[in-house]
């Protein structure tokens, strides 16, 4: 277990807490391989409800490790694609996760840490939180980010953010879509890890299934949504947790 990335199961909730506060916790090698076997744990853990990522110290995540990215400009493409390819797989390995993953942000996430935070199916931030894309301003992209930042956002706002850098307050995320809920910083703790409590304590099939479908929804169109809704609804029908909440339902 890597020093760089906390641990911590506790009623259903697997915390992941980002731990190099005098690096903003930015993300390198050692911290990456920690977050792959984090999710690759929460999968195969019964015991895990839900996954909740968060910084220690004052930032969520600044990104990339200045350190590594300054010596990957001395890598080979193919290399350098593999690397960032590590990021990315934490993208897709939150969406095929079978259980909510909740990014509890204060501070800035910035670069690959907004990244991060926006690839988790719900972002709680602080009111004081910060929002940004600036790699334009290293004379690098955001091309892991784009994908998401172009589907949350939509192409005016993404472009906008990508190119020229800017930083956004918590309230003008949630406007962009890229935030579920701003809190208030002084309930944020509180207020975050009740929120965090009701998915736990939710039907894990139920939650499962509506992540599933919620996803595969990409690029289908109408009645093709509504035809996997259909489907869906006939496998939730033949869970026990539904059958269960049914019959105690009618036996009040």
């Amino acid at each position: 277990m890597s020093d760089s990335l906390l641990q911590r199961l506790d009623g259903g909730i697997l915390t992941l807490t980002l731990n190099r506060p005098a690096k903003r916790n930015a993300l390198d090698t050692p911290t990456l391989d920690a977050l792959h076997a984090a999710l690759d744990r929460a999968d195969l853990d019964a015991d895990v409800r839900v996954v909740a990522i968060r910084g220690a110290g004052k930032d969520f995540c600044a990104g990339a490790d200045l350190a590594e990215l300054l010596a990957s400009a001395d890598q080979t493409p193919e290399q350098n694609r593999a690397t960032a390819l590590h990021l990315g797989g934490l993208f897709v390995k939150f969406r095929e996760l079978p259980k909510p993953v909740v990014a509890v942000v204060h501070g800035r996430a910035l670069a690959g840490g907004a990244g991060l935070a926006t690839a988790c199916d719900l972002v709680l931030a602080t009111a004081s939180a910060k929002f940004g894309y600036p790699e334009i301003e290293r004379g690098f992209v955001p091309a892991m980010v784009m994908t998401l930042l172009r589907r949350l956002t939509g192409e005016k706002i993404a472009f906008d953010l990508a190119a020229t850098g800017r930083v956004l307050t918590a309230s003008e995320a949630l406007a962009a879509g890229l935030v579920s809920r701003v809190i208030a910083d002084a309930e944020f703790d509180a207020e975050a890890a009740r929120t965090i409590a009701v998915l736990a304590g939710s039907s894990g099939s139920a939650l499962a299934l509506t992540k599933r479908q919620f996803y595969q929804l990409d690029g289908l169109g109408f009645e093709e949504g509504i035809a996997l809704g259909a489907q869906v609804n006939a496998l939730a029908r033949s869970t026990p947790d539904f059958k269960q909440a049914i019959a105690a339902f009618l036996a009040k």
